[in-house]
């Protein structure tokens, strides 16, 4: 059964595909979740140069302009740096509900799988998967090689979802936009958070 007002961690990591997290954000935040959003200095980059988005580096000037580019109250999106070990992410003590790795490259998917937690986004989805709570990845590369495939399946059997950004077009899309709520959507029905993005198969 579908429940709103989770708690959910997204991970933003320097793969292309920052529309895919930015409109994540936006629809958890309106759906009354809140979030725990982590960002590497990769992933500044890559909104600067798709998005035309600047990322500050500092977690609470970031906090504050992302709560007011999606009318979202300070209490529903919290910012945390790459090293802050202090926040509830690192811990299995205060883990969220689910965490969601959007875009995520194979470095750090690759890291996740060998068990490491060098920053804030590898141990939070470490923890995820030792607490056995949800965690879904969503990779943005093609081709994949053998390790990238080996590293998924490693992840895979240890619980984790992959989600890789592979829109359908069966609906037949008419904007960019309607491409992105695509994969948002798929992620939104794992989370368990409800949406109307797109029409069901059979609708």
């Amino acid at each position: 059964m579908k429940t709103q007002n989770k708690t959910i961690t997204l991970a933003l990591t320097g793969a292309s595909g920052m529309p895919y997290a930015l409109r994540l954000l936006q629809c958890l935040l309106e759906s009354g979740s809140r979030v725990y959003l982590l960002y590497s200095q990769a992933a500044q980059i890559v909104a600067k140069q798709e998005m035309d988005l600047t990322l500050p580096t500092r977690p609470q000037e970031a906090q504050q302009m992302l709560c007011e580019r999606y009318g979202a109250s300070p209490d529903r999106l919290k910012v945390f740096g790459r090293d802050e070990w202090f926040a509830p992410v690192a811990s299995g003590t205060n883990p969220a509900d689910a965490m969601v790795i959007c875009p995520c490259t194979m470095g750090t998917l690759g890291s996740i799988a060998a068990g490491l937690s060098d920053n804030l986004i590898e141990r939070a989805a470490d923890v995820m998967l030792k607490e056995n709570r949800k965690l879904i990845i969503v990779p943005r590369e093609a081709p994949f090689s053998v390790i990238h495939l080996e590293n998924m399946l490693k992840l895979a059997r240890a619980g984790a979802v992959i989600l890789p950004a592979n829109p359908g077009f069966y609906h037949h899309p008419q904007s960019v936009d309607e491409v992105v709520d695509f994969i948002v959507a798929r992620i939104l029905d794992h989370l368990g958070v409800e949406h109307q993005l797109m029409a069901r198969w059979g609708e």
